[in-house]
């Protein structure tokens, strides 16, 4: 079994989604993490999309200025997003692929096939003091490639094993998690931190929680839904129970 503290990132974003529907200022995405900040969350993530279709410039600032525990400023790697977070200084910056028609994240970036842009492109944030982290698939390749380009760390991509085990297709769902098993290890020992996230819930989180490697998940959009139903800070609570059962 895995050992140590796991930390638990909470993502805002669909707090977001839910004011924009509405066009109000109701509910308000600072309001939210500093709830997931006194349930125990260990840092709040936000993607601000080129679209704006969730997390708006104004949040990012306020989350910037109103929070006690570290944001993590998800987007991807253009330019006018290099911008902002240089001005912002976040303490993390985790890079994605983003495609406007896209529902969600649907795949992790590719690291190896852009690996000179971004090794320049991460360059003056690790120099502004954010810790770089790239979201990636369990592929080898993608993995080495973060390491060469100095980033701090690498999100494994769970969406794929969360969509398997949401299947009943349980013996592939147990091949993937075994394959992101190896991309951890092999992150680590690469000297890459290790975080995952995507799709995850009460219901299998367990097997992601229990890789030795892996220091932190960021999970949002299921949490936000089962705020609809226990509340924001019940919910948080709940999942960081599931993940220190799986620790011990």
């Amino acid at each position: 079994m895995a050992s140590g503290k796991l930390r638990l990132g909470v993502n805002i974003d669909h707090v977001a989604t839910v004011r924009n529907a509405r066009g109000s200022a109701w509910p308000d995405p600072l309001r939210a993490a500093l709830l997931a900040e006194a349930a125990g969350a260990d840092g709040i993530t936000a993607h601000l999309r080129e679209d704006r279709r969730h997390i708006r410039d104004a949040d990012m600032e306020a989350l910037a200025v109103g929070l006690g525990i570290p944001l993590n400023f998800e987007c991807a790697a253009t330019d006018e997003m290099q911008a902002f977070a240089l001005r912002l200084k976040p303490h993390a910056v985790c890079l994605v692929p983003e495609r406007r028609e896209e529902r969600t994240t649907e795949g992790g970036l590719d690291v190896a096939g852009d690996e000179a842009r971004l090794a320049t492109y991460i360059a003056p944030l690790r120099d502004a003091g954010c810790r770089v982290s790239m979201f990636i698939g369990h592929d080898a390749r993608q993995i080495e490639a973060s390491a060469r380009i100095g980033a701090a760390v690498v999100e494994l991509h769970t969406g794929h094993y969360s969509d398997l085990h949401a299947e009943g297709r349980l013996a592939e769902a147990e091949a993937e998690l075994a394959a992101l098993r190896d991309g951890a290890r092999l992150a680590a020992s690469l000297g890459l931190e290790v975080h995952a996230g995507h799709g995850l819930t009460y219901e299998n989180v367990a097997p992601i929680a229990a890789i030795p490697e892996v220091m932190e998940l960021n999970i949002g959009h299921f949490l936000i839904g089962e705020a609809i139903f226990l509340g924001l800070e019940a919910a948080i609570e709940k999942m960081r129970r599931r993940m220190d059962e799986a620790r011990v």
